[in-house]
């Protein structure tokens, strides 16, 4: 049966509600009446002190959510005693900075407002008025501008009643100077606001939350500002349909969809609507994409610009999509989460108590999107199992590599098969995507460092698109076929790649078909930071972390494994360790397949070294 990764929802029964108001049917409206609805008092945004007053009684009760405020204070503490920022550019960006005063006026400002301790405020004070009185939050990167912005205007609201009329008014005035004014201008002169990717949520989410704070004080900025960050939202919110996927991989996930919560959160306290923009399609399934992208042991599906090793870490937005569109299972991975680790102030500011019954969950999932991804796995809650991740889509997203069909391999608490992550973004060209662009040259981006085929030693086309033309899973099997034609047209005239979890998922069968217009190279290949040891030609056995996983050749008989190191000079990231497992084919042409079976040595040890090989039509 296909399963494309639905849930029955569980209506979660809690012990209050948080009062936000409003209709998702709502549209945008005219500047002149977006303010309408104002609140009139602060706090207005995110928490203000009705829900506030919900959470201190269920507090009392709520081990979870005692160990969340227990978490909190330490960070507040700590972020007491910090000295004050600084105006420091690393590059373009002055992100460290804004994000490290967000971090503070959210820790501190949460810490006043729950206990009424002035030193939390007193310290928040002090951060406010050094950041205000920066130059400029650097508006040529204007995720700069856009993050302190969303600090500032939390800081203003939260402390409004502690703050004298003249520490008010040296923080408006900071804040209009720096962010609501460059706003305006780059509303009509950036790209951002028409973009389809992270930037447009981070850029109008901060922007919506400086224009409320003072709203009442400059409404000329903030009517503008809410009413052009609604209309340019749609834009990237849309990039979640039609199942949650997001393009740019699970790190930039988390950062888009905390800015869509961030942002949509503000509307509904501070203005009592949505505007529509909750109804998006696929925003409502978004959480269900770090579920399933995280392997066994956390370590995410890496794709395009991703952290080198991401993994699934706490995310406070998860909170939010669970109580927006009640959905138990995003309360679960986050419970989970923060019972292992720390938790942040946005965890209180959006918290869910833990669900009453285990949510649902299938073994696989795939989800659509201008990046299609399928995920399969043997088993949950068992950090030893096998899990195996396919990448599809386009090639010229937001932060994609040339790596279509690309795949990562867990099994035995150790990642097998990897993708190497990004590069420094600073590198000349890195942003250079267009066909023969310099971003191409660079290794972890092109195709040569991805678990891929290469023809003719040349990268896949950076416009290919591709797309799963098939996707079926059952209890003791599952597999997912992916049309790679486009990626290879210079060579060949059909490529299609068949990933399959074999033998009651105790291994992975990988096979690809080619139609080969003129002979040339085929290198089949595989990124691992394992020691590779041939045994025979079609056999190698890998060993990392005290563990082996066995990869057996299956087709064509002739052919058998090489080793390759995937060792680069600066001022690329050298990848030390990391190796190649590799089948070169000098010679292919007509049809061809390849099939490689990849199984561990499972505590019984047992190895899988046979599956029957059948073409992938017929699979």
């Amino acid at each position: 049966m296909t399963n494309v990764c639905r849930f029955l929802t569980l209506a979660v029964a809690l012990g209050f509600c948080l009062s936000i108001s409003g209709s998702a049917q709502e549209s945008a409206v005219d500047s002149s009446e977006v303010l309408s609805t104002l609140e009139k008092y602060h706090p207005r945004l995110m928490l203000n002190n009705k829900d506030l007053g919900h959470l201190k009684v269920l507090y009392a009760k709520d081990k979870v959510l005692q160990k969340c405020l227990s978490d909190v204070l330490k960070d507040a503490d700590d972020c007491a005693e910090k000295p004050m920022l600084t105006y420091r550019k690393i590059g373009p960006r002055l992100l460290h900075v804004s994000r490290e005063c967000l971090h503070r006026i959210y820790a501190l400002g949460l810490a006043y407002r729950w206990t009424g301790e002035k030193k939390y405020a007193e310290k928040a004070t002090e951060n406010l008025l050094t950041v205000c009185a920066f130059k400029d939050w650097n508006p040529s990167h204007f995720l700069d501008t856009a993050e302190m912005s969303h600090a500032v205007g939390v800081g203003y609201d939260w402390l409004y009643s502690y703050l004298n009329e003249e520490t008010r008014e040296k923080i408006r005035t900071g804040l209009v100077k720096n962010g609501l004014i460059p706003a305006l201008s780059a509303y009509q002169k950036s790209w951002w606001p028409k973009s389809e990717h992270n930037w447009n949520q981070v850029c109008n989410a901060g922007m919506i939350i400086g224009a409320l704070a003072i709203a009442e004080s400059e409404p000329q900025y903030a009517e503008k500002i809410i009413n052009l960050a609604i209309k340019s939202l749609p834009l990237a919110l849309k990039s979640y349909g039609p199942d949650g996927a997001w393009m740019e991989g699970p790190g930039y996930w988390s950062y888009a969809t905390h800015y869509t919560a961030y942002g949509l959160t503000a509307l509904q306290t501070a203005l009592g609507s949505d505007f529509g923009l909750l109804q998006t399609k696929g925003l409502d399934q978004a959480g269900n994409f770090p579920v399933y992208t995280a392997g066994p042991r956390g370590l995410y599906l890496n794709f395009a610009d991703s952290g080198e090793k991401g993994s699934r870490r706490p995310m406070p937005c998860m909170f939010w999509l669970a109580r927006t569109y009640d959905n138990p299972l995003y309360a679960e991975s986050e419970h989970a989460e923060i019972a292992k680790r720390s938790a942040g102030a946005q965890h209180i500011v959006w918290y869910m108590p833990p669900p009453r019954q285990t949510p649902q969950r299938t073994l696989d999932c795939y989800f659509r999107g201008p990046v299609e991804i399928a995920v399969f796995r043997s088993a949950w809650n068992d950090p030893e199992a096998l899990f195996v991740g396919v990448k599809a889509g386009y090639n010229q997203v937001n932060h994609g590599h040339l790596d279509l069909g690309s795949f990562e391999l867990d099994a035995l608490g150790v990642r097998w098969v990897r993708d190497l992550g990004s590069d420094n973004y600073n590198l000349p060209g890195y942003w250079d995507g267009k066909r023969g662009g310099r971003r191409w040259d660079y290794y972890r981006l092109n195709s040569k460092s991805h678990s891929v085929p290469l023809l003719n030693g040349e990268n896949q086309d950076p416009m290919a698109i591709s797309n799963f033309t098939k996707f079926e899973t059952e209890n003791s099997s599952a597999f997912v076929l992916v049309d790679l034609t486009n990626a290879y047209k210079k060579s060949a005239n059909n490529v299609t790649r068949g990933i399959a979890m074999v033998e009651n998922r105790r291994a992975v069968l990988v096979q690809d078909e080619f139609e080969i217009q003129s002979p040339c190279e085929l290198v089949w290949a595989m990124t691992t930071d394992a020691k590779i040891d041939i045994k025979e030609k079609n056999t190698a056995q890998l060993t990392l972390a005290g563990r082996k996983l066995v990869a057996q050749f299956l087709s064509p008989s002739p052919a058998g494994f090489e080793i390759e190191s995937a060792r680069q000079q600066p001022p690329q990231k050298s990848n030390k360790g990391v190796r190649r497992l590799i089948v070169r084919l000098p010679n292919a042409k007509g049809d061809v397949r390849v099939a490689v079976l990849l199984s561990p040595e499972w505590k019984d040890k047992e190895v899988v070294t046979k599956v029957p090989i059948k073409p992938l039509a017929q699979w």
